[in-house]
């Protein structure tokens, strides 16, 4: 098998050759950008598994840059890791809703860093061959999408991983920790309120077509999935 391959993006030389090397030495191919263009030249070339970005860049913030990939159909589905010393919740919040699929504050040791890569590689792989169905709504797991009425809802990697989750345990009702161990996986240490940020992000896509009311938040207990809508 190939290895997958990674994409570090930070302006700091010295932070960006010890995460190059770390992450070879690992077994990922890796590649290191600069910069927001140089990543999106990289991105063009060869596009990663996974990107590791730094928030603070030269030419466009890492935020930036990370929600202009996430509104690029070419790129929208390669889960990015925003990496940076900004470690207030509300910069978390920030960069999650602004398209991050996860988020590490420096200073981070080399082993959380991978066990991160490899809980995000496994959450973002593809599926079976099977179709699921909710009225209208349909999610390929063999194509990675997801379609209303035909038309094709763009989801990002852990947008997708909820909405299946949540068809497949419908009606349900499951608390944020719940969430978190199921579809983030237990390894993985990541605040409760990430989930409500994914939430948010998976029923603005839903809402084009009124399907956003299938999510359902149960005060006090959590979150369910209802096929009714009710």
């Amino acid at each position: 098998m190939a290895a997958r391959r990674i994409l570090v993006v930070e302006d700091e030389t010295a932070i960006r050759d010890m995460l190059v090397f770390n992450l070879g030495r690992a077994g990922y191919e890796v590649l290191g950008a600069g910069s927001a263009s140089e990543a999106r030249h990289a991105i063009a070339n060869r596009q990663p598994d996974v990107i590791l970005m730094d928030w603070m860049l030269p030419d466009v913030s890492g935020l930036e840059l990370t929600r202009q990939l996430k509104r690029d159909v070419e790129t929208r589905e390669i889960p990015v890791i925003m990496v940076t010393a900004r470690g207030q919740e509300d910069d978390r919040v920030a960069g999650l809703e602004g398209g991050a699929d996860d988020y590490i504050t420096k200073p981070f040791s080399s082993r959380e860093l991978q066990a991160r890569i490899r809980a995000l590689l496994r959450r973002t792989a593809p599926g079976g061959d099977s179709v699921m169905a909710v009225g209208e709504l349909r999610l390929d797991s063999a194509s990675h999408r997801v379609t209303i009425a035909g038309d094709e809802i763009p989801l990002g990697p852990t947008e997708y991983r909820l909405l299946s989750f949540f068809i497949q345990n419908s009606e349900r009702v499951y608390s944020r920790s719940q969430i978190l161990d199921r579809v983030w996986g237990g390894n993985v240490y990541v605040e409760e309120r990430t989930v409500d940020v994914h939430i948010r992000r998976l029923r603005k896509a839903l809402a084009k077509h009124g399907y956003d009311k299938l999510v359902q938040t149960v005060r006090g207990a959590g979150y369910r999935f209802s096929a009714s809508g009710t």
